[in-house]
């Protein structure tokens, strides 16, 4: 049986489904508050990195302002938009003698870095009284969070095919 060329899972496909999972399952209110009532940062890596993997959180808290909440929101959407752009951009222009697993692996891995980095960039915009140093903080805890979590996206593109 010959499986059609619609039938196989892209690289980009499979990385873009690995972050929205990420975000849906990480960036929850539920997981975000069973961190933040469960873990200290300063206690060890662990609980860090179960800190950071909240960072794209996504909520409908009517305690927060409008527009903080929308920017919350939207980081966590643009975070998964901007995955699949820089996926699509990175794994299509890999040369065709590239194909080995190290070169998917970091493609995803940094498509995921500039993908959160961009996303707190463009999110601190509409936060209530942005300022350009609050715009580097958001896109450097982006990249930060994308560096140490990129890995997973860059594991998911090693499943796909690229285009």
């Amino acid at each position: 049986m010959v499986l059609t060329g619609s039938r196989y899972r892209t690289a980009a496909g499979t990385g873009v489904v690995a972050a929205l999972i990420l975000v849906l399952i990480f960036g929850s209110p539920v997981f975000v508050d069973w961190a933040n009532r469960n873990t200290d940062p300063a206690s060890g890596a662990w609980d860090w990195f179960l800190r950071l993997l909240t960072w794209p959180s996504w909520s409908f808290d009517d305690d927060v302002p409008v527009r903080d909440l929308v920017a919350r929101d939207i980081k966590a959407i643009l975070v998964v938009v901007f995955t699949a752009v820089f996926l699509i951009l990175l794994t299509g222009s890999q040369l065709a003698r590239a194909r080995g697993g190290v070169s998917q692996l970091l493609a995803g891995w940094a498509a995921y870095i500039f993908a959160a980095a961009t996303a707190g960039l463009l999110a601190a915009i509409i936060i209530t009284n942005p300022t350009p140093l609050q715009s580097f903080l958001w896109a450097g805890a982006g990249a930060t969070y994308g560096f140490f979590t990129g890995w997973i996206i860059g594991l998911a593109a090693l499943g796909g095919r690229r285009p």
